[in-house]
């Protein structure tokens, strides 16, 4: 099967996952991690050391909750997607069946047939997520393409993204046509930017952003942004003084 690629957004959405094993628990933390407005997690047994734990993260106490039960058809309702990591193949293709009839989304973790959508494998780089699918046919190729990854995208990926959200208003504030705030965004991708922010550099990072961005932004006209940016900079590269 041919899937359709996207990233949705869980801000506002309730969502159920049924099964907290050791599968589950990475399905709750993920949902939680990804904004989730709620997430309902339903198991026969007591949460075990590591569910307690992330039921009770701050933050997360007031968006998860947790219920030591069977699955229920009352608990599909409302739900934007659910996910069921049960070790039951019975129990997995009855949620499957719930969510077909109600138009929920459905997840049945390492049975693709019985999903409304799989959830891939990703590297995850500050606000940069790659995704890799093998559309359920080699979950191990996927893991192995994961692992190549991980090696070729590091950190300064990260914190190149994290630059690139304060900088990107600024150029867009100045009123430019579209082409040229392109042209700027893709030569800073296309500078040394990224090298420094990997070897540490400071003052490169400093020299690319001076040689890179509009003339209104160049530091002897915008001292302070740029004294900002020496801030973020240093933070970014060594955390706050």
């Amino acid at each position: 099967m041919r899937y359709y690629p996207m990233f949705v957004s869980l801000e506002g959405r309730a969502c159920l996952v049924v099964g907290a094993g050791q599968v589950g628990l990475r399905k709750i933390e993920t949902l939680a991690d990804c904004g989730a407005a709620s997430v309902l997690v339903v198991d026969k047994n007591p949460p075990d050391e590591a569910l307690g734990q992330l039921l009770a993260r701050p933050g997360l106490r007031s968006r998860l909750r947790f219920a030591q039960r069977d699955i229920e058809e009352a608990d599909l309702e409302g739900m934007f997607l659910a996910i069921a990591s049960t070790s039951s193949p019975a129990v997995n293709q009855r949620i499957s069946e719930l969510c077909r009839e109600r138009g929920v989304l459905c997840n049945i973790v390492d049975q693709p047939e019985a999903c409304s959508f799989i959830v891939p494998a990703l590297v995850r780089r500050g606000d940069l997520t790659l995704a890799i699918s093998t559309g359920g046919q080699s979950p191990a190729l996927a893991k192995r393409i994961r692992k190549d990854l991980q090696e070729t995208y590091g950190r300064e990926y990260a914190l190149f993204l994290e630059l690139m959200g304060r900088l990107r208003p600024l150029v867009l504030g100045l009123g430019q046509e579209t082409g040229a705030n392109t042209e700027i965004f893709r030569n800073l991708v296309g500078s040394r930017l990224l090298e420094a922010l990997k070897r540490g550099d400071a003052a490169l990072a400093r020299a690319e952003l001076a040689a890179h961005l509009p003339s209104d932004l160049a530091p002897d006209r915008a001292p302070q942004l740029h004294g900002q940016l020496d801030t973020l900079i240093t933070e970014i590269l060594h955390g706050p003084a």
